[in-house]
């Protein structure tokens, strides 16, 4: 007896990514000490996303021309400069009528310009890169090496204006790319080891979702409220539309933008380093740390379907790959 386990996944609007995702995000909620527990490569597995991220890239530039390259840098470029400006028009138009500090009272309480522009200007590039490798081209997927700049406090800092924290380690900007950058190299050296390690690229998608899945906490949406969940919707909505508009303006179609209007899990812990570095944020910090942890979550379960649905709406791709 077979069970059509991969076929029922595909069903669901990035499914190979968000099934394993929600699957690591419930156990993660439910049983938290499974990884402790278990140990070894179980407990590795939980936290394994990273390494296999890593992996990921190098598969994945193996399938990518250097010939394509110019689209790669053109393309990351455009998605990661839009973002950026969505997240400094937030913090203006915000600042201006919160400052610093969060909401109190109200429907509102708890949101701050820290927890809108920290949102925006993290992409969950696992998703990203997932869902562009079912609805995308490798040069898209590829583009997050240039995206993944935005990863961490530093942009959020700059967005919000924070003094004397301009710097951005050379060996960072040079970590994000380097493997991507090895397997473009072996790729076009290799045909052979492209056609090695390019099959790869789609499986290792689940591992690394569940991974990520792992580190989410569903609790934290829940109190978070509906301004939690309003903000990971706002995030989609308000970044989407304005990267689809900047992907089309690249020579893409949309979907790269509609797949990076997410917030990346590492942007939780963004609110904290802000604060730690300029004071004036520290009220901010915890009630922001619980609103963005609920935009990871939101946008991680929202994202897939709206690009499934920009996809077949702009490429005519069905809904079920056979």
């Amino acid at each position: 007896m077979q069970l059509q386990i991969k076929r029922s996944m595909e069903r669901v609007p990035g499914g190979m990514m968000l099934v394993p995702l929600g699957l690591g995000a419930v156990i993660s909620t439910l049983a938290p000490s499974t990884p402790v527990f278990f140990g070894s490569f179980t407990g590795a597995l939980f936290a394994g996303a990273l390494p296999i991220l890593s992996v990921f890239y190098v598969c994945l530039g193996s399938t990518i021309s250097v010939k394509s390259l110019p689209l790669v840098l053109r393309r990351g470029g455009v998605l990661l400069g839009s973002k950026v400006a969505v997240g400094v028009l937030a913090g203006l138009l915000l600042g201006h009528w919160l400052g610093e500090r969060p909401v109190t009272q109200g429907w509102f309480a708890g949101l701050s310009t820290l927890a809108v522009v920290a949102a925006i200007n993290d992409t969950n590039g696992g998703l990203y890169m997932a869902l562009m490798e079912q609805y995308g081209r490798p040069e898209e997927a590829g583009a997050y090496s240039v995206m993944s700049l935005e990863s961490g406090p530093f942009l959020t800092m700059v967005t919000l204006g924070v003094a004397g924290l301009s710097a951005f380690p050379w060996q960072t900007l040079a970590g994000a790319i380097l493997p991507l950058a090895a397997g473009i190299l072996l790729g076009n050296l290799d045909r052979e080891l492209r056609e090695f390690l390019g099959p790869a690229v789609p499986a290792l998608i689940p591992f690394f979702a569940f991974a990520l899945g792992a580190t989410l906490d569903l609790h934290r949406v829940w109190r978070a409220g509906l301004v939690g969940i309003g903000l990971g919707l706002g995030v989609v909505a308000v970044s989407g539309a304005v990267l689809v508009v900047a992907d089309r303006l690249a020579g893409g179609n949309g979907t790269a933008g509609i797949a990076a209007a997410s917030t990346a899990g590492n942007a939780a812990a963004v609110p904290a380093l802000v604060a730690a570095a300029n004071p004036a944020y520290a009220q901010a910090a915890g009630p922001a740390t619980v609103l963005v942890a609920a935009s990871v979550t939101v946008t991680a379960l929202v994202v897939p379907f709206v690009t499934a649905w920009w996809a077949r709406r702009t490429q005519g791709i069905p809904a079920v790959r056979e």
